[in-house]
């Protein structure tokens, strides 16, 4: 017996989960809520029924329900961004059966917002990154309210800053007064124990890096660390996924943003859409590529000397090596697949 081909429509959440199926004609056949398992939602669809494609909306435990129906079910799975499904719905009112209905609809006439579905072990990776740059920036947030401290009671302490000595040198200082001392002693030991946490994260990016192709062949290039490596693997995920070597550099938010307007041509800084988290890995990966490669200290003397600040040419340069990254990417990853 031939099967009928479907469309389904997954509105996520964890107190359940909305499944719209429709034919490929558009006729809505059922939409159901079930519990959130792959076997439940896979239930929704008749045994007569084939299913042509399946949208879930990117969220948050989105991307492993979509994992077990692809792997268990067989079911071609594509997330759709929110944002760009919220503008194209048209409808003010919200209520999961619309939204399911539109991913299904979406999904029926090929006009899915897609995002790029991660295999598990590069967001096994992404959440150890992202946890450690939430350490990070937990420890700037602790130095920054150390040095609010010291304005606010008008001491300037000298040396390298956040060094050992500094910090002894600060936490001395005779002009400091009793409760600021005690409070920048508290800082001080939430720096520590974040440090010691950092170190920790690093330690298991190590082991868990270690075995990972793309990490290990970053890591051949000067000034490209562990961390960068992680970073890049956990963010990009795969080469492969970009259409081109300026679609990557758009998703790090290192192209250059047109502002044109009639005969007016102009720039206006990089683009600000993007994936912050690769821009900033880059642009400091930048600074240390000026200092040991070559070419690229060419390029930053050049830029330099035409009059362009210090974050124009890191900026530059990395939008120049990420692209060039890609070709060779594209290469080792179909080498290693």
């Amino acid at each position: 017996m031939k099967k009928i081909p479907v469309s389904v429509g997954i509105d996520y959440s964890m107190s359940g989960v909305q499944v719209c199926v429709q034919d490929m004609q558009g006729k809505l056949l059922r939409n159901k809520k079930c519990p959130d398992t792959w076997l439940a939602v896979a239930g929704i669809v008749g045994k007569d029924e084939a299913v042509q494609v399946a949208v879930i909306e990117a969220c948050t435990g989105a991307a492993d329900l979509a994992d077990e129906l692809r792997a268990h079910a067989g079911w071609p799975m594509q997330l759709a961004m929110p944002g760009i499904v919220k503008k194209m719905k048209l409808n003010p009112d919200k209520t999961d059966w619309q939204d399911a209905h539109v991913l299904c609809d979406l999904g029926r006439v090929k006009y899915v917002p897609r995002v790029w579905l991660a295999p598990q072990r590069v967001r096994e990776l992404r959440l150890v990154t992202r946890y450690r740059q939430q350490l990070v920036n937990q420890r700037r947030a602790a130095k920054l309210r150390m040095g609010a401290i010291l304005r606010e009671q008008r001491v300037l302490v000298t040396g390298r800053r956040w060094s050992k000595p500094w910090q002894q040198a600060m936490a001395e200082h005779k002009d400091l007064s009793e409760q600021g001392r005690w409070v920048l002693r508290q800082h001080v030991q939430t720096v520590v124990k974040l440090s010691a946490e950092i170190a920790q994260v690093e330690a298991h990016l190590e082991a868990i890096g270690a075995d990972d192709w793309m990490v290990r062949e970053l890591m051949t290039y000067k000034g490209i660390g562990l961390v960068t490596a992680c970073v890049m693997r956990a963010e990009i995920g795969s080469f492969e996924r970009f259409k081109s070597a300026k679609s990557l550099s758009r998703y790090c938010a290192l192209s250059p943003r047109n502002a044109s307007s009639g005969a007016r041509q102009a720039d206006a800084g990089v683009i600000q859409a993007g994936n912050r988290i690769v821009r900033t890995i880059l642009i400091e990966a930048a600074h240390r590529l000026v200092r040991y490669e070559p070419r690229w200290k060419a390029l930053a003397a050049d830029l330099r000397a035409r009059g362009k600040h210090g974050n124009v040419i890191a900026v530059a340069v990395a939008n120049r090596w990420i692209r060039g990254l890609y070709h060779n990417g594209m290469q080792l990853e179909r080498a290693a697949a």
